[in-house]
């Protein structure tokens, strides 16, 4: 058993001072506010929150940071960049790039992460002796990196509504959601992994494949990206006579496991069938802008019945922090009126409702029996010193850079605001660099 004080820390109902916690089999088994700090317990200064959930992480994107930033453009022709990188990937290198990636989450206070993965094959669609061998590597960069994972395996068939796939599409794709159900049903779940299904979008999957991608894993979660430019929504509109949502709503694919990622330009009858169905709704803030997306109906989708969570996306940042607020800042630019959307509230998504999105519904809550996940932030930094200490202080004034530790499953992994096993810094540059240098 592990033992931690916590100077102040957020429970079930709010901060208390001076918690007591036990850890034992990666759980909490104890957890008692206002204890008084004795000798054997270690102390976790600053303001203790539970981990976060990254609910949207396509990993290797990471490697445009930087890069994407140069000209002009759209969403399209970032994504020419995108598939750049995509083409250059093996196994054994995108292992090496997603555990970086993943500890870059690690340091920022991320416990879990929900890998949107459709990158599956060899060039020119030529599966590996292992068909699974891209998201095993996941899984075990996730490990490595010492978090959960949700391997959402998606289902890319097509190149857009009546397309066929480009060159490097073809590594994204089975041939058909039939084939993809074959092969994800190899891949096995643990007790640190969920195993996900995913479509890439009602462009990358056909009207009449999407049922079998929304059945084929009943209990598991079910994600999609949904309405994050308005070229798809004219696209289906022009093939089916419907928006995107009503499409997946006449095919099943709406319901209390699914997420909608990005869900940003969408009709009051869209926003009704998601809120009415419980389907969650991924904001990816950071990403939305990077890309020139647009700023979806946070507020109109909660009132209808949808649960928020969040998610980095192509990492243009990896800071759920910055998520966090940026809901909120969003609805102020886009309403002019403050107000939107409360700490509380924003903490929710970034913990309880991210983990439960992602299959780890024990996840994301400081209380006895549930995943021993700690988060310590700094209340004494250049952006957080004399802001009160409130979870107003996290979510409005706090960035990743003030995480000083992190316990994942009762695990430190994060100390002094370092990794505890791998150097962050130099696995990003070394991999990168053999990914973009020509």
């Amino acid at each position: 058993m592990t033992t931690y004080w916590c100077e102040k820390a957020l429970l079930p109902d709010g901060i208390h001072d001076g918690v007591l916690v036990e850890i034992s089999g990666g759980r909490f088994t104890s957890v008692v506010p206002d204890s008084v700090f004795a000798a054997g317990m270690e102390r976790l200064a600053g303001l203790v929150i539970p981990g976060l959930a990254n609910c949207h992480s396509h990993a290797f994107h990471r490697a445009l940071r930087g890069r994407t930033q140069t000209e002009r453009g759209t969403f399209w022709t970032w994504r020419e960049q995108m598939y750049g990188v995509a083409e250059r990937l093996t196994p054994d290198s995108y292992y090496e790039l997603a555990r970086a990636v993943y500890g870059e989450m690690a340091l920022g206070g991320i416990t879990c992460v929900g890998e949107f993965h459709y990158l599956h094959h060899g060039l020119g669609g030529v599966p590996y002796d292992n068909p699974n061998a891209m998201g095993e590597a996941l899984i075990e960069a996730a490990r490595a990196a010492g978090i959960r994972i949700a391997l959402l395996d998606t289902c890319y068939v097509a190149g857009g509504i009546d397309q066929p796939l480009n060159a490097v599409q073809q590594r994204f794709s089975d041939g058909s959601a039939s084939a993809w159900a074959t092969r994800v049903s190899a891949l096995k779940g643990a007790d640190d992994v969920v195993i996900g299904a995913a479509a890439h979008s009602i462009r990358g999957v056909p009207r009449d494949q999407l049922s079998t991608v929304a059945h084929l894993l009943p209990e598991a979660p079910l994600h999609i990206h949904l309405s994050e430019q308005v070229a798809e929504n004219e696209a289906c509109a022009a093939a089916y006579g419907r928006t995107p949502t009503q499409l997946l709503d006449e095919t099943g694919f709406l319901t209390g496991r699914t997420s909608a990622v990005h869900a940003t330009h969408l009709t009051k009858v869209d926003v009704g069938l998601l809120g009415g169905s419980g389907t969650y709704a991924c904001f990816c803030p950071t990403t939305e802008r990077d890309l020139a997306d647009g700023i979806g109906p946070s507020v109109a989708l909660r009132e209808a019945g949808s649960a928020l969570t969040l998610g980095s996306d192509s990492h243009a940042v990896i800071d759920l922090f910055e998520e966090m607020r940026a809901v909120e800042l969003n609805e102020r630019l886009a309403t002019q009126e403050r107000g939107h959307w409360s700490a509380p509230e924003l903490l929710a998504a970034a913990t309880v409702d991210g983990h439960r999105s992602l299959g780890f519904p024990d996840a994301g809550r400081i209380e006895p029996g549930a995943r021993a996940d700690l988060v310590a932030v700094r209340l004494d930094s250049v952006r957080t010193a004399g802001t009160g200490a409130t979870l107003e202080t996290a979510v409005f004034a706090a960035t990743a850079t003030d995480v000083t530790t992190v316990i994942s499953s009762g695990t430190p992994i994060v100390t002094t605001s370092h990794h505890t096993t791998l150097n962050i810094p130099t696995a990003l540059t070394t991999t990168i660099d053999s990914l973009t240098t020509p």
